[in-house]
């Protein structure tokens, strides 16, 4: 998993609620349990039109925000079914993190394992960055891990929350698989301590 810990990058606002994972990567995309080229398929049925050729008004084929790494998005994002291909797309596409006021339960969970990062605030805050964004479309913010905050053009700091786990695990770059493997040590201790024979 690769690591987090600090990115300093331009927005995308996609000022939608309720994005679901069918939204985010069409189960036609998903034939496979190979992350590559996911992030080709990112909300395809968006970015192109009936004819095959990119929709014009959707912000992922403006010029402008190529190689942006946050995605700043409406409430309930993720929400829908509970493909772990949802968050590889985002990420294959080049996200790093994504803003909300909320997420689903189950896309938070599988996007935090996989290395791309939910950074949840309050309405206010959502507002404000939408704002920013449009008045200054290449506006950089950045999102600190180790210090839970979101760093705002304007010099505001605003805490987001992680659990221990999941943040020591970015910071490392350690998924859970990796995390229990460098436990090995400490299993086999503990089964010949343990062993009743």
């Amino acid at each position: 998993m690769a690591q987090f810990s600090r990115i300093t990058s331009q927005a995308v606002p996609l000022p939608i609620n309720d994005i679901d994972t069918d939204q985010i990567i069409p189960a036609r995309f998903m034939k496979g349990t190979n992350k590559e080229g996911l992030g080709e398929n990112l909300f395809n049925d968006w970015r192109f039109l009936k004819d095959g050729s990119p929709n014009p008004e959707f912000i992922l084929n403006r010029k402008e925000v190529q190689g942006g790494q946050i995605l700043i998005a409406g409430d309930n994002f993720g929400c829908g079914s509970s493909r772990e291909h949802a968050p590889w797309a985002l990420m294959g596409w080049g996200f790093r993190a994504v803003i909300s006021t909320s997420f689903a339960d189950i896309f938070h969970n599988n996007a935090l394992k996989n290395g791309l990062l939910p950074v949840v605030v309050d309405e206010e805050i959502l507002v404000d960055l939408f704002d920013m964004v449009e008045e200054v479309p290449l506006v950089n913010f950045t999102i600190d891990l180790a210090q839970q905050s979101l760093l705002l053009p304007d010099g505001r700091a605003v805490e987001f929350p992680i659990d221990t786990f999941s943040k020591n695990s970015l910071l490392g770059g350690v998924d859970q698989l990796q995390y229990l493997l460098s436990m090995e040590d400490r299993i086999v201790s503990y089964e010949v301590e343990h062993d009743p024979s």
